[in-house]
């Protein structure tokens, strides 16, 4: 049975950093990310690795955000650096293999003004 959990989120102002972490068990992944969702709007991608270390952002996080995978550990982490209010949101960790595609619980990020 596959699980994600996931850690690292709260409560930090405008300009500060938080970092997020996600371990995996039950399988190994070709895709690991994060994606997000604040209220009133759809589910976005933050940022994706693959097992191979090539990675991808969304442009809103480009140059502040930094996705990072350990194989050994099936993690996954994001280091959000200069984060800004409209960066609030539920962060989702996701993981693919193959067809399936699995989700965390979910971690509140909060970034006050």
């Amino acid at each position: 049975q596959v699980q994600l959990v996931e850690s690292g989120g709260g409560l930090v102002q405008a300009g500060g950093s938080l970092r997020l972490s996600c371990t995996a068990s039950g399988s190994s992944f070709s895709i690991m990310g994060w994606y997000r969702q604040a209220p009133g709007k759809q589910r976005e991608l933050v940022a994706s690795i693959t097992s191979g270390g090539n990675t991808n952002y969304a442009d809103s996080v480009k140059g502040r955000f930094t996705i990072s995978r350990d194989n050994a550990k099936n993690a996954v982490y994001l280091q959000m650096n200069s984060l800004k209010p409209e960066d609030t949101a539920v962060y989702y960790c996701n993981a693919r293999v193959l067809w399936h595609n699995y989700w965390g619980q979910g971690t509140q990020v909060t970034v006050s003004s």
